[in-house]
């Protein structure tokens, strides 16, 4: 008779059963009930540790780091590391300007000149510090240096420190990072443009009266004014330090008894504009100087400080040949 297939366990033998009949090493699972990591699987094999190194060898490759390190640093052409000075048209964007294209088209239209010659072309280098850079005929502000203009109110004494404790010039420059100090003088009454930098060769030639800056200021006083006073300003009134003598004079406005004057002169002695009127018998009621130089106080507020643009600072500096 055929078999039934069955096997003395009961199973069915069939494709791949005859595996079954095997029997597998006692305490062996089988191989798909392998399972690392757990109980009564293979044990999972440890990578053996490596080798202690020797201190020797540690002191060898931290002294071979150290060298490599330490080599020193390749100089590339210029074509490729870092050229010397920075690009005309960023160096005139810095100064106040305008922006890098708009300083593109100054030099473009032949406007710039460095060290006395014209620049055209837009990858020029320059040392702001040592290159003299122009533009129109005017120099450009060095970006070490600082240049103010303040409306000083009455009461301000024209000093930086004031050992009496006097409100002071220094009171309005408060939290900067050079120190400054004041071009000239006003009276403590006198109101008016007063000139503040940290250019002291600029600041030297705006107040030696080898250079003639001049400097006009707004007087009232109390009328009727004769009209000889012009003439007699300017030939010269006798003081006690010598004669004093106005550049111009003109009458501004008139109300009544009120007059208010313009005097221009190039002198800086000291209470010299209130001398003078005085001593021609017109007594200075209020005192106020609108300019210094090519500089206009214009409509600045009382007690107000500004930078002062790079145009002001080339003609104060063309005024003085720097």
């Amino acid at each position: 008779m055929r078999s039934s297939g069955r096997n003395s366990n009961g199973n069915y033998r069939g494709a791949g059963n005859g595996r079954d009949d095997r029997r597998q090493p006692a305490g062996r699972p089988r191989p798909e009930e392998r399972r690392h990591g757990q109980s009564g699987g293979a044990p999972v094999r440890k990578q053996r540790p490596a080798p202690a190194r020797s201190r020797e060898y540690d002191a060898q490759i931290e002294e071979r780091n150290r060298a490599r390190h330490d080599k020193p640093a390749v100089k590339l052409p210029k074509t490729f590391g870092d050229q010397e000075g920075e690009r005309l048209q960023k160096v005139l964007a810095r100064a106040g300007l305008g922006s890098r294209r708009a300083c593109e088209e100054l030099i473009e239209q032949a406007r710039v000149e460095v060290n006395g010659k014209i620049v055209t072309s837009q990858g020029r280098r320059v040392d702001p510090q040592k290159d003299e850079i122009k533009v129109d005929g005017l120099t450009i502000a060095a970006q070490s240096h600082l240049f103010f203009a303040l409306n000083k109110p009455a009461g301000v004494v024209s000093s930086m420190e004031d050992p009496e404790g006097r409100q002071c010039l220094g009171d309005y420059v408060q939290n900067r990072e050079t120190r400054l100090f004041h071009v000239g003088r006003l009276d403590t009454e006198t109101e008016g443009l007063i000139l503040l930098t940290n250019h002291g060769e600029l600041a030297h030639r705006l107040t030696h009266p080898r250079y003639g800056v001049t400097k006009t200021y707004l007087a009232a006083i109390q009328g009727p004014i004769p009209r000889d006073l012009g003439k007699r300003l300017k030939d010269g009134i006798p003081l006690e330090d010598g004669f004093a003598r106005a550049d111009h004079f003109r009458i501004v406005e008139n109300t009544g008894k009120n007059y208010l004057v313009e005097v221009t002169l190039h002198e800086g002695r000291k209470h010299i504009v209130r001398r003078m009127l005085s001593e021609a018998g017109f007594p200075v009621d209020r005192l106020v100087r609108t300019k210094f130089g090519p500089i206009a106080l214009g409509d600045q507020k009382s007690g107000w400080l500004r930078r002062m643009t790079n145009t002001e600072v080339g003609r104060l500096m063309k005024e003085v040949g720097l």
